[in-house]
């Protein structure tokens, strides 16, 4: 199949830093290549890829300076317009503005929904495209939204060899990815506190959550169990994740997947996750992590967490959430969508040929010309 995949242009692919989406159009991109897809790639310029990559943007949106993306977006959606007639499958990461631009060419557009779509902000474009063809990355993720054409649920995966299996030597919770009020980095503080266990938090800060982290997290950081590291790249990420005894994942909000989770199961370190969104999806609780509701309840998890086993933690990793296994449930939903809008066969054009005593006995034509099925 001839693949188009069209990403955000927040970040490069993959990210240089934080960039969730990215980071998951970048595995997806590799893997499909491996798996004998013909695949171009629109996103920055700064972006490495196996697949054919066009340019959309000089470099990564975000780390250039530039807080509206919408002009850039709508010319890169413009140029892949242009190419589309080149493309079996047209992939869509970017949320919304391709819904009207494509909507006459609906039998190969897909588009993966990355975010939280509980807001009804969105809801309109919506009701006033429902046909248009689409992927959740969980079940949960698609409670909120009013009847859409929904093709399937395609967890994320990440590449097999990405993380390597660690034991946990550090003997610290981590709280990993991005400092807001939905994330609440507060409760993985607070855990930490009453458990006595060090918390180690790698994560970034948005310019629209400055105000957050300076009023509310950042007086908390002020402790000896509290290590705030700041934002890593994939390289310390690991580093990160295998040596801590437990990933903290104490959110407050209907998280659509949560990447960091399968990280941290890649690596072998159980989940302690509270039971919203995806989380039920995601971790097997008593195999891969512990799901809870409550303060109380985390930091019981956090004393009964070193009884799960870390080698069966990388095995759920292995058996569910690897990039192989997301290509291949793509390349089925790209499959289904081709054979749905392919033209039926023909039926066969009859080849019987009727012999001449039998058309005159039936007061049929006969001679050079005539039809051997059609009466005189």
């Amino acid at each position: 199949m001839r693949i188009a995949q069209v990403a955000p242009l927040a970040e490069a692919v993959p990210p240089r830093l934080y960039g969730g989406t990215e980071r998951v159009v970048s595995w997806l991109a590799e893997e499909l290549v491996i798996q004998g897809q013909d695949v171009t790639l629109f996103a920055s310029g700064d972006s490495r890829s196996s697949a054919k990559l066009v340019a959309a943007a000089p470099e990564a949106l975000r780390l250039a300076g530039i807080r509206d993306h919408t002009a850039s977006t709508l010319v890169m959606l413009d140029a892949v317009r242009r190419r589309a007639d080149e493309f079996d499958i047209i992939h869509f990461h970017v949320d919304l503005l391709q819904f009207p631009l494509f909507k006459d060419l609906l039998p190969k557009c897909v588009t993966t929904l990355h975010g939280r779509l509980d807001l009804p902000d969105f809801h309109p474009i919506f009701r006033a495209f429902p046909d248009m063809p689409l992927v959740s990355i969980s079940d949960a993720q698609r409670r909120p939204l009013p009847p859409v054409n929904w093709l399937s649920t395609i967890h994320h995966g990440l590449p097999e060899k990405l993380y390597r299996f660690g034991k946990g030597p550090g003997g610290y919770l981590a709280f990993l990815g991005r400092i807001s009020p939905e994330k609440r980095p507060d409760r993985a503080i607070e855990i930490a506190k009453r458990t006595g266990v060090p918390l180690k938090i790698a994560a970034k800060v948005d310019a629209a959550d400055r105000d957050y982290f300076a009023c509310t997290i950042r007086p908390l950081l002020d402790h000896p169990l509290v290590d705030f590291i700041g934002e890593i790249d994939d390289a310390k990420k690991g580093e990160f994740l295998s040596g801590a005894s437990a990933l903290l994942f104490p959110i407050d909000w209907p998280e659509p997947f949560g990447l960091v989770m399968i990280e941290a199961m890649a690596c072998g370190t159980p989940v302690i996750a509270w039971a919203e969104g995806s989380v039920s999806e995601v971790i097997d609780h008593g195999l891969s992590g512990m799901i809870v509701s409550s303060l109380e309840e985390a930091v019981e998890a956090v004393g009964q967490v070193h009884r799960l086993d870390r080698r069966a933690v990388r095995d759920c990793f292995e058996m569910r959430f690897t990039a192989s296994r997301m290509a291949a449930d793509y390349i089925v939903t790209f499959g289904r969508m081709l054979d749905r809008h392919r033209p039926a066969p023909k039926p066969p054009t009859s080849s019987l040929v009727l012999p001449p005593s039998y058309q005159e006995a039936h007061g049929m034509a006969t001679g050079a010309g005539a039809n051997p099925l059609q009466s005189a």
